[in-house]
């Protein structure tokens, strides 16, 4: 697991090269197909890459289903099924479980964002203060998509968010979790600026043209209200130019890497691999604000920490 740049890929790599095994995609931007160079698709052979068109839409509970599906296959092979990514929903729809939560109904939700229209978001905030004040103190007012379904689920299922997690099943595997991430927040913020005028160098804007230009694909569509693909698409739209889209997709990211790290903060059993500006594991069992560090003798790869702990503690 780890913020977006972090590097994860390239240690998953290395881990699957160390110990026989199998990545499994845990990226909710990479399962579209045409989908490339803004979700940084790797070349190296991943699970649960490429398996649905931009018009799809697909959930976390559709991943878990793929994903458990998945990791018996790479069992079966005798292989090590190593998950990688960081759509944090994701890990936890599969590895501590998804309450029972009502399925999508595109009618109300065409009723509420027509409300939102006429009334405000703050209307609709409004409304789930009253129907589920917990979940209403946990999203902002222009939080729409979260704001949207918080008020389906209680207006479905005349229950609460909160209520329904409470009806989530136990973790049916044992796992081992690593959360890599450079030590200095500006660094991660470095990294990602480096990426995207990467990407934007490689053909970003023009592949976004394309998607733009097939038939049924819009701009309220998961898949290209990812991170950059939004802003882009938007550009396009005609609502900004490009430097102002590069400036909101930067944002955009910065803020993805907050909410990534608000989720690892509080992952159950979660070791942290925590790296310099070279990319070296710092040497910190106690991370600031973290709890679980790999503690080691001297500085090193993240890789060799991982696998001396599996070999000396796990495996």
């Amino acid at each position: 697991m780890g913020p977006t740049a972090s590097g994860k890929t390239e240690l998953a790599i290395t881990l699957a090269e160390a110990l026989g095994g199998e990545l499994i995609s845990v990226d909710s931007a990479l399962v579209y197909r045409d989908l490339d160079i803004g979700s940084a698709k790797p070349t190296y052979p991943h699970h649960l890459i490429d398996i649905c068109d931009p018009g799809e839409s697909y959930s976390a509970a559709r991943f878990a289903s793929d994903a458990r599906r998945v990791i018996g296959e790479v069992r079966e092979r005798r292989r090590l099924p190593i998950l990688v990514g960081g759509t944090m929903l994701y890990f936890r729809a599969l590895l501590q479980g998804l309450a029972p939560m009502p399925a999508a109904d595109p009618e109300l939700r065409a009723r509420l964002e027509a409300r939102a229209a006429s009334e405000g978001w703050p209307a609709l905030h409004d409304e789930l203060r009253r129907l589920d004040p917990e979940s209403a103190a946990r999203i902002h007012p222009h939080h729409s998509q979260r704001l949207l379904r918080a008020l389906e689920v209680c207006l479905l299922s005349d229950q609460t968010l909160s209520q329904l997690h409470e009806q989530t099943p136990e973790p049916q595997w044992r796992t081992h979790c690593f959360a890599l991430a450079p030590i200095e927040r500006a660094v991660l913020h470095e990294r990602i600026a480096v990426r995207l005028d990467s990407m934007l160098a490689a053909g970003f804007l023009d592949e976004v043209r394309a998607l733009h230009r097939r038939p049924g694909l819009h701009g309220k569509l998961p898949a290209l209200r990812s991170v950059g693909y939004r802003q882009l698409w938007e550009h396009l739209e005609g609502e900004y130019d490009l430097d102002v889209a590069r400036a909101k997709a930067l944002a955009a990211t910065r803020q993805l890497a907050k909410r990534q790290f608000t989720w690892l903060r509080k992952w159950p059993g979660l070791n942290w691999l925590l790296t310099d500006r070279q990319g070296a594991a710092v040497l910190t069992p106690d991370p600031p604000g973290v709890e679980g560090g790999i503690p080691a003798g001297e500085r090193g790869n993240p890789s060799d920490l991982v696998l001396n702990y599996l070999r000396t503690d796990a495996m």
